[in-house]
């Protein structure tokens, strides 16, 4: 039996990898753009373990910690690697849009119109 790392389920699964990193150096080697996100409320996951493993990545930081804004507050932060961001949605945990809908809905919008998030309210 294995259980999935993120919730006390057993799953009959055993062939999902042990780590993301691998798929995401793929991606960013192949010049992909990849959006990681992050609730940074999330107790499973919590955004210092996801940098955490993010910088053994190695990518440079192109810009550290910048707020991006829902209409009139801040929805969260970005850390802009090369080739990948990292993206945190204030006040959301484990399951983003659940928390979040407003705000993931976002995320997905500027994602696929390739867009970046606003560095200021709009």
């Amino acid at each position: 039996m294995v259980y999935y790392m993120c919730s006390d389920t057993v799953s009959f699964w055993s062939d999902a990898p042990a780590s993301m990193l691998p798929t995401l150096r793929t991606l960013v080697s192949a010049g992909l753009r990849v959006w990681v996100f992050s609730g940074d409320t999330d107790g499973r996951i919590p955004v210092t373990a996801t940098r955490y493993s993010l910088k053994k990545l190695g990518l440079k930081i192109v810009q550290d910690w910048t707020p991006w804004y829902t209409k009139l507050q801040v929805g969260g932060w970005t850390v802009e690697y090369d080739g990948l961001m990292f993206v945190t949605v204030r006040g959301a945990g484990h399951q983003v849009p659940t928390f979040k809908p407003r705000e993931a809905l976002q995320l997905v919008h500027h994602f696929l119109g390739n867009k970046k998030l606003p560095t200021y309210p709009f």
